[in-house]
């Protein structure tokens, strides 16, 4: 499966199975984090045991708190592009473990004081996500307008189009679609967050699916 079949296959699951995600899955799950810490200088984590991560009023209403695992998004507080780069490298993470076979949902309400994560001196945890095997496939969100979110300088071009077309799929907090994607004269891309919940971190999973639509790598500063 490729990172674009992913990305049209996956969908938020907030009912799993009680059933352990294999070893051989967990290894190739953790030696994926690594390759994605070293790139990102974030901190990564997988938690095999969610223990009461997810054991708020909300989780339990919405079955979150059914979710065997979670991964921990964490990072060094000083990044200035810390919440963008946990979406961005998070969602990198969330679209390798679809191929799988497993199920996951971005979570920005959970137990922070309960989830068993590893936070070291100066850094912070920013969100988590839930995985394991989910109870059904999830279904799709409704989009935006393409109007809506894009901005495009004449003509749109085909790698602009195709990132716009995968970026709508991407998962944002409440589907609040709070971003704009504008193609300059130059040929570039500007990211623009509208603000809104966990809006930073939207745009850091929006700029995941533009660039694997588009084919254009997103630069950090």
């Amino acid at each position: 499966m490729t990172e674009i079949e992913a990305i049209k296959e996956r969908h938020s699951v907030r009912n799993y199975k009680p059933k352990k995600i294999e070893e051989e899955k967990v290894e190739l799950m953790r030696s994926r984090i690594e390759e994605l810490n070293r790139e990102s200088g974030l901190h990564l984590q997988f938690l095999e045991n969610a223990e009461k991560t997810y054991n708020k009023l909300l989780n339990r209403t919405s079955g979150l708190n059914s979710a065997p695992s979670v991964i921990a998004c964490v990072g060094k507080e000083s990044d200035p592009d810390l919440e963008e780069k946990a979406g961005y490298y998070g969602e990198k993470l969330v679209l390798y473990v679809q191929t799988l076979g497993l199920n996951t949902c971005w979570a920005g309400i959970f137990s922070r004081k309960k989830i068993p994560v590893e936070v070291a001196p100066g850094e912070k945890l920013v969100i988590s996500i839930a995985i394991g095997y989910g109870e059904n496939q999830g279904q799709n969100h409704k989009s935006k307008p393409i109007d809506q979110i894009s901005q495009p300088a004449g003509e749109r071009p085909e790698w602009f189009e195709k990132g716009i077309e995968l970026a709508l799929l991407a998962p944002t907090a409440m589907n609040q679609q709070s971003f704009v994607i504008k193609l300059c004269e130059d040929g570039s891309v500007e990211f623009t967050d509208k603000g809104g919940f966990f809006s930073r971190v939207d745009l850091g999973i929006v700029k995941c699916h533009f660039e694997i639509g588009s084919g254009r790598k997103v630069e950090w500063t």
